[in-house]
């Protein structure tokens, strides 16, 4: 124990006579000259001047007052640069004189919108992610953002969660490596942010896609070990990646609210992950923490700065409370400089104390912003993004064909953007409607249908976000024309065409923050309009447009094919027709699985056995695990997707039968293009740990690959494994692999899977 604690003393006092760095030096001297209140005030962000809408600052707004008054270190919410420019203008000749930070909600793209980051997800291609982040990052530097409040990394096992939409699916391993992905993108992989580089901000810390029953903002309940092996590790990754900054996320953990919760802020972030940029809560979530019934503002607060909150958002709690919490002794001086410290070193890495306006680039706004050549990898994006879920071989289409475009998502650009999508070009956007009319010259449109048939909910979910941010909206009427009239008009058009092209699903504001639905399907206005249609006799080609896994046991049932197109972006239309009429192959597979019914949720592949296992694809028996009334497993598994071409997998095969705890084993299999075109297809590894210490998933993804393999070719994928790709987190939260065996499998997906047995000695 002495030469413990003799080390522990030595490096202690290393530490302290290491030299600083300049920018340590540069902020003593800065933070010596800052009151009390300026440091609290960089500890505040708001929203900018006229939230979303202004292109101008305006005297009597609120956060203008506090700009002049020094008490903002960022605003957030505007992307315009003439705006951002004055603010920028403004702090520098207040208070302290210190620039700000300028934060925006860039969740896939800023101007080029890319596909929703759970339709991203769906390509499995981390080169295509990180390019996104890059290109996202591009455009929003040269409007004056540097702050982007992304990736979102939040696993979620329940469609029913809105914010689903937002981020990778349900599994930890493949949502670590897009996390790590979309923070190279946004940062590069340097320490040096570059002029068209950013901070990411990695939200909604933590695991606020386990919010009961998927609904927004509820309570979680986990054990420290499930969060740590079934929803941590893309926090972790995204750290590893290099972070600049964190988003505290509204749920409780443990009891605790997240923004005052030491164990995730301070213990695991910051001990154990190596954390060291700065953490902001999310908008209000600190005030909301007196709702929770911990205590009033100034006690939340206080407890808040505490336990390793830096930036206060939208609450006014630091601001409005520190000083009275540091004359009661609730805080101390040396929490509020180490918060603000962390906010100035940001800054230092953006380079603003040299040059405030380093992001706002007149030239590069006109030339790097929403581009040809950035529209065209959108296109491209998307068409990586499309899931095939059922093809009876209708498709491709032949672009001679005589089309009708139905349903009220064919037409409309807000929904083909998605959630998060402010700064898009709406008015540009290509729709399902004008894509495929463009390839296929003898295309017909009905508009098909009401979006829901509850008058209100439609009015609600159409126009809600537009009645929050927009002062005076008035929403356009909807149900202007009669249910029956408009699905008349839609089946007289399927009854002229060869084939009926059904756009279908939910608008953008069905899905992302605050949308939750207890009833995750098709709307029954539309589920209307699929029945009329498939009455003609004609093939009807499903086109879903969604943020969420829906329940399609019924359309499964009676469409001809099934594309899962989310919410594809800029060049919706282009990329779904380039799918649709076979000039792209499709390659995307699911990071989510689709329920068979509501009562399934929530439901995710890497469940655990029970002491009465039933297989997922068998019908009920009595006293097992089961339904009366449905299979236990999904209708489409994580990991799946449909190509129009075929794939034979071989059984995988092992380097080595037994590998040391040092060892590497190189688990290989065979794969061969059966079919008449060439394919990308995603080769998926799992493994099972056959008797650990714990209980263990029945299955976990822990390697992946996408290959082209040429049309009558075969390809070999090799996976090294070592021991660190067996481990999990134990009873006493320890990263072990235990000795014993484990299944080793490969397949398409989570479902179609041959194994071989690997002993680790």
């Amino acid at each position: 124990m002495k030469k413990i604690l003799i080390l522990g003393t030595l490096l202690a006092t290393c530490v302290a006579c290491a030299p600083k760095s300049d920018m340590d030096r540069y902020i003593d001297g800065l933070m010596s000259r800052m009151t009390l209140e300026q440091k609290i005030g960089q500890l505040n962000l708001h929203s900018a001047p006229g939230f979303i809408s202004a292109d101008r600052v305006t005297e009597e707004d609120e956060n203008t007052k506090m700009l002049r008054q020094g008490l903002l270190g960022g605003i957030y919410g505007s992307g315009n640069p003439q705006l951002l420019r004055q603010c920028q203008e403004i702090a520098l000749e207040s208070g302290a004189g210190i620039p700000l930070i300028f934060g925006l909600d860039v969740i896939h793209g800023h101007q080029t919108v890319f596909p929703i980051p759970v339709g991203l997800s769906t390509s499995w291609n981390m080169d295509l992610i990180e390019q996104t982040a890059r290109v996202a990052a591009t455009e929003a530097t040269a409007s004056g953002v540097n702050w982007v409040f992304s990736p979102m990394v939040d696993i979620c096992r329940d469609a029913r969660w809105g914010r689903i939409a937002e981020g990778a699916g349900e599994d930890p391993y493949l949502g670590g490596e897009i996390a790590k992905a979309m923070v190279y993108g946004y940062q590069g992989r340097d320490a040096e942010i570059g002029p068209d580089e950013l901070l990411a901000c990695v939200k909604h810390y933590a695991l606020y896609g386990a919010a009961e029953a998927g609904r927004d903002y509820n309570s979680v309940f986990l054990s420290r070990q499930e969060a740590l092996n079934g929803y941590l590790n893309p926090y972790k990754a995204a750290a590893e990646a290099g972070a600049a900054s964190y988003m505290s996320s509204f749920n409780e953990f443990e009891g605790v609210p997240a923004s005052m919760n030491r164990y995730l802020m301070q213990e695991l972030l910051r001990d154990s992950w190596g954390f060291d940029g700065f953490i902001v809560s999310d908008a209000t979530a600190v005030v909301e923490q007196v709702a929770h019934g911990i205590g009033d503002l100034q006690e939340v607060s206080a407890r808040s700065l505490q336990a390793g909150l830096d930036m206060d958002m939208n609450s006014d709690g630091f601001i409005g409370t520190l000083q009275k919490s540091l004359d009661e002794g609730r805080v101390s001086e040396a929490d509020i400089d180490r918060a603000c410290r962390r906010i100035l070193e940001a800054k230092y890495r953006l380079g603003l104390f040299e040059d405030p306006f380093r992001y706002f680039d007149e030239q590069r706004l006109a030339t790097d912003v929403y581009t040809p050549e950035n529209r065209a990898f959108a296109r491209k994006v998307a068409q990586e993004c499309l899931v095939l879920l059922k093809n009876d071989g209708v498709l491709p289409l032949r672009k001679d064909t005589r089309i009708a475009v139905v349903g009220p998502l064919a037409d409309d650009a807000s929904s083909m953007n998605g959630t998060w999508a402010m700064t898009s070009h709406a008015g540009e956007t290509v729709t399902l409607r004008q894509g495929i009319a463009e390839a296929a010259p003898r295309t017909s449109y009905a508009e098909g249908s009401w979006l829901m048939l509850d008058k209100d909910q439609e009015e609600s979910v159409r126009y809600g976000l537009m009645k929050v941010f927009m002062r005076n909206f008035q929403a356009p009427p909807v149900h202007a024309r009669p249910q029956s009239a408009l699905i008349a008009e839609a089946v007289a058009q399927a009854r002229a065409a060869d084939v009926v092209v059904a756009c279908v699903g939910e608008t953008a504001n069905m899905n992302g923050e605050g949308a939750s639905r207890s009833n995750p399907d098709i709307p029954d206005a539309q589920r209307e309009l699929l029945k009329a249609l498939k009455a003609t006799g004609k093939p009807v080609v499903l086109v879903l447009v969604t943020g969420r896994p829906l329940v399609l046991t019924d359309e499964d049932a009676s469409m001809n094919a099934i594309l899962n197109v989310w919410s594809p972006g800029a060049e919706a239309g282009h990329a779904v027709a380039d799918v649709l009429f076979g000039d792209v192959n499709p390659s995307a597979k699911l990071t989510l699985s689709f329920p068979r019914s509501i009562g399934q949720l929530p439901l995710y592949y890497n469940h655990k056995n029970t002491g009465r296992p039933h297989p997922d694809d068998e019908p009920y028996r009595k006293f097992t695990s089961c339904y009366i009334d449905e299979l236990n497993g999904p209708l489409y598994p994580f990991g799946y997707g449909l190509s129009y071409t075929t794939y034979e997998y071989g059984e995988p095969r092992l380097s080595a039968a037994e590998m040391a705890q040092d060892g590497t084993v190189t688990a290989s299999v065979t794969v061969r293009n059966t079919g008449s075109r060439d394919g990308d297809e995603i080769v998926q590894l799992y493994i099972h740990d056959v008797y650990a210490s714990s209980t263990r998933p029945v299955k976990e993804l822990r390697a992946f690959r996408k290959v082209h393999i040429p049309a009558g070719q075969s390809v070999t994928v090799d996976f090294p494994l070592t021991a660190d790709d067996l481990a999990f987190y134990n009873h006493e939260l320890e990263w072990v692999c235990e000795p014993g065996d484990f299944e080793i499998m490969t397949g398409p997906d989570s479902r179609d899977l041959q194994g071989v047995v690997l002993t680790v000695k």
